[in-house]
């Protein structure tokens, strides 16, 4: 894969040893998450909203209801910041002013288009539900055409986008490792607890064996 040009909105100018330009590395930063936040202005008002996705491709895919002002604006082909952070550890140095996060992020910026074409839409849709939860689609009712008229999905082509990585250890200044503090990560995982069935499920149906494995 190729590396998106540097340019001076995707330009990491803090800690820039952190930052990364290839496709491979932003793409599976964004393929392992399933929420971002969607960063746009109208008129003098900038609005961050978080919401799911999926990466189609070299585009993000959003979905919501079809009177929703982020969605309604980002049609229009508005400028849109998209943003995805996972967080992998607390880091703790001898100094406070050193503390800091180990960290794998993405800021991804382009303009949105309304998925017009039913075959697309669905296509976009089941990208998104197999993004959260893989092989949940085929066991569930897919969307009817009531269900699909109010909703709206929306098309991000990535034209510019940079991903920022810290790993490791703490940075002390010189001076600070001799000090008797404590110093390191503290890891952070995501993890998934026991699947909690609805009250009203019926009692023959069992977990299914995409859910068994989280």
């Amino acid at each position: 894969m190729s590396n998106f040009p540097k340019t001076e909105r995707n330009e990491v100018r803090r800690v820039a040893k952190n930052s990364k330009y290839d496709r491979q590395t932003i793409y599976e930063i964004l393929d392992e998450n399933f929420v971002c936040h969607v960063g746009f202005s109208i008129g003098e008002q900038p609005f961050i909203i978080p919401t799911l996705y999926a990466r189609i491709d070299d585009s993000i895919v959003i979905h919501g209801s079809h009177i929703s002002r982020m969605l309604k604006n980002l049609s229009k082909g508005i400028n849109v910041c998209i943003t995805v952070t996972m967080v992998d550890g607390i880091v703790l140095a001898r100094s406070a002013f050193h503390h800091s996060m180990n960290y794998r992020s993405v800021v991804a910026f382009g303009t949105g288009e309304l998925v017009e074409n039913e075959d697309e839409r669905l296509h976009a849709l089941y990208a998104i539900s197999e993004n959260i939860l893989k092989d949940r689609w085929n066991d569930c009712r897919e969307p009817n055409d009531k269900e699909l008229n109010v909703t709206s999905v929306l098309k991000i082509k990535i034209e510019e986008a940079s991903a920022k990585i810290r790993e490791g250890d703490p940075i002390d200044d010189a001076k600070d490792y001799d000090l008797s503090y404590w110093a390191g990560v503290l890891p952070i995982e995501t993890n998934f607890d026991k699947p909690i069935p609805d009250a009203k499920l019926d009692e023959g149906i069992k977990l299914p064996d995409y859910l068994k494995k989280y």
